[in-house]
């Protein structure tokens, strides 16, 4: 295998991969070239996402079995459900993409993740891990009925194996028999290191030739006799629970076959045309390496999870400014040095929502559960119950997996938990998948829940010492990257519940403006356009009623903004509470329209999705000149 030290500048031509354009094509190929043809693809990838940036570490350590997979099965018939997408890089190049890899992640480009809209080889969309089995065992099922004859393969890493989806799967395969295969891919990883029960159980398991020779001679001299087959078949599997864990599985009701090395293409075709003559459902345990094959991303997995795209030296020492996530992690070591109920619950988004040096600092304190953001909201709710003050840091497009804890849990028993929801409002190039587009709508409708929308940094602080004060269930959403700049007063300062905050006035009082949130910059812009008054709402929920009625008697038209789905949002909020005092004024509510948006750069999705500066002035203009 060759190792590559740096990301290629010159874009790879040649060589095998130049023949390789679809899976039929790399299937022409003699077996014993796939290891030359698996360092081409490496080099191809690294060069591609050095252009366009993206998930970077998974692609490199599933590059071989990505090949094997396409050349054992009859792809696009068979069918390769993959979890979660970051490691997917290699099989696009490999299912007619290659050409278009520069264009992923931006405007009309390829989908950062996997999309049944965007090739025939994506069997399942894939963003949010864990649903591969499921979605594997509901494809066999349907082939079956059908009378079809494919092969169905889930690709699932250990991280999202963490997740609860993923055994309700696996148990629920083995009571249906259904002919799947689940690979396990186990690079110990998931974006940060896993943590938990599995990752240990996962590191026990080891390749025992004992074992083996122990299972086929009993086989062999008791296959005859059945009371005895079932003696030696309790027996193995005490052996087996002695000898390695994969144990679980089978008593799942999975035939368990592995660990194998999962970075030879040529064994792993053997060993898959094997399992295909094998019925029921299996799974293959494949051992790989995140960032295999490029030597920073095999030292440094987590830094190497994600890249920018390369850019020129003299734009790489740009200053940049301290993101929302920074500012929270800050927080939150400042609150616990004061406060030792605090309590801080990440599922498996350390690094993301910016808890290291708390983890660090504050590691009997600190509870990364994995990806079970169920199981974190219901811990935090525990916690609760017994005087603790857990703080749930969380991205918005991941709360929606932890709905029924987050009513039924928390709500329903008013409990004493702060939800810090990052990456809320539209998160670029991730796309549909990952916008944050629809929390405020789905926190709302909860009774007991207060819901938080800063504009700028000091007042993110300020809300998080407000929620933290709070005896009751309470929600900051605050956006991706960085914020306006604001100079941040860290210390206990509190914002007064339910009450916005004038920014700018007006003399005549014809149109006033409410905004929620990030949206801040661009409402100010129009309220100078128009001569408008300007108030930052600061709360979704309570409303900041008494300025709201005051407003519509003032006013022609309100107007609100805010970086969340209009559907039920911010601005319906507004409009409901004046239909319920009677209140008859024109209102216009400005959001993310009724779409999922996709992919691309910030700028282009906030003016594809309705939030486009020309497009609120016109309607603007036009309701006005209709009053």
């Amino acid at each position: 295998m060759k190792i590559f030290e740096e990301i290629p500048v010159q874009k790879p031509s040649g060589g095998l991969l130049a023949s390789v354009n679809l899976p039929s094509d790399l299937r022409k190929l003699d077996m014993k070239k796939l290891p030359q043809f698996a360092d081409e693809l490496r080099e191809y990838l690294l060069y591609s996402v050095g252009q366009t940036g993206g998930h970077f570490g998974a692609g490199l350590g599933v590059v071989e079995l990505t090949i094997a997979l396409h050349y054992a099965f009859d792809t696009p018939k068979d069918k390769i459900i993959w979890d979660v997408g970051h490691q997917t890089y290699p099989h696009k190049i490999i299912t007619g993409r290659k050409e278009a890899m520069d264009t992923i992640r931006q405007t009309n480009g390829l989908s950062p993740f996997l999309s049944r809209q965007e090739s025939e080889y994506d069997s399942f969309g894939a963003g949010h891990s864990s649903t591969s089995i499921s979605a594997a065992l509901g494809m066999a099922a349907a082939a079956r009925h059908k009378g079809e004859d494919k092969d169905v393969v889930a690709v699932i890493g250990d991280g999202a194996m963490t997740a609860g989806m993923a055994y309700e799967a696996l148990s629920h395969a083995g009571s249906i028999d259904e002919k799947v295969l689940v690979i396990l891919n186990d690079n110990q990883m998931s974006i940060s290191e896993n943590v938990g029960g599995l990752k240990n159980y996962l590191a026990r398991i080891w390749a025992s030739p004992l074992y083996n020779q122990i299972r086929q001679g009993g086989k062999t001299v008791l296959r005859f006799i059945p009371a005895a087959t079932r003696l030696a078949r309790k027996a193995e599997i005490q052996a087996k629970g002695m000898l390695t864990p994969g144990t679980l599985f089978e008593e799942l009701g999975l035939s368990y076959i592995g660990p194998v090395n999962g970075h030879d293409p040529v064994a792993l075709v053997k060993i898959l045309n094997d399992l295909k003559n094998l019925d029921g459902p299996r799974l293959l345990h494949v051992i790989t390496q995140k960032g295999k094959g490029f030597l920073p991303a095999e030292l440094d997995p987590i830094g190497f999870h994600a890249i920018n795209k390369i850019q020129p030296l003299k734009k790489q020492n740009i200053e940049k400014l301290p993101t929302y996530s920074d500012l929270f992690g800050e927080w939150l070591c400042y609150k616990a040095k004061k406060d030792n109920r605090l309590t801080a619950i990440t599922p498996a988004m350390r690094e993301g929502s910016g808890m290291v040096k708390f983890s660090k600092e504050f590691p009997d304190r600190y509870y990364d559960v994995a990806i079970a953001e169920q199981h974190s909201v219901s811990l935090a709710a525990g916690m609760a119950c017994e005087g603790l003050k857990p703080v749930v840091a969380i991205y918005s497009t991941f709360l929606q997996r932890a709905y029924d804890q987050l009513i039924h849990d928390v709500a329903l028993q008013d409990l004493d938990v702060l939800f810090a929801i990052d990456r809320a409002g539209l998160v670029g190039a991730d796309g549909p998948t990952h916008q944050g587009a629809f929390d405020i709508s789905f926190l709302r409708c909860i009774p007991n829940m207060v819901i938080m929308t800063p504009s700028n940094e000091n007042i993110a602080w300020k809300m998080l010492n407000t929620g933290f004060d709070h005896q009751g269930p309470a929600s900051i959403r605050y956006p991706r990257g960085s914020g306006p700049g604001s100079q941040v007063e860290k210390d206990d300062a509190t914002l007064q519940l339910g009450k916005s905050t004038l920014i700018k006035s007006s003399g005549d009082k014809k149109i006033s403006i409410m905004n929620f949130g990030s949206t801040l910059k661009l409402a100010s812009e129009i309220a100078d356009d128009f001569d408008a008054s300007l108030f930052d709402m600061n709360f979704v929920k309570p409303l900041d009623q008494e300025k709201i009625l005051q407003l519509a008697k003032e006013n022609k038209l309100l107007v609100t903004i805010e970086e969340n789905v209009v559907k039920g949002g911010a601005g319906s909020a507004v409009v409901e509470f004046l239909a319920e005092n009677n209140q008859m004024i024109s209102i216009l509510n400005f959001g993310i329209s009724d779409e999922f948006v996709q992919h691309g750069s910030p700028d282009h999705q906030k003016v594809s999705s309705g939030l486009g500066k020309e497009e609120i002035t016109e309607k603007i203009r036009k309701r006005l000149d209709q009053l």
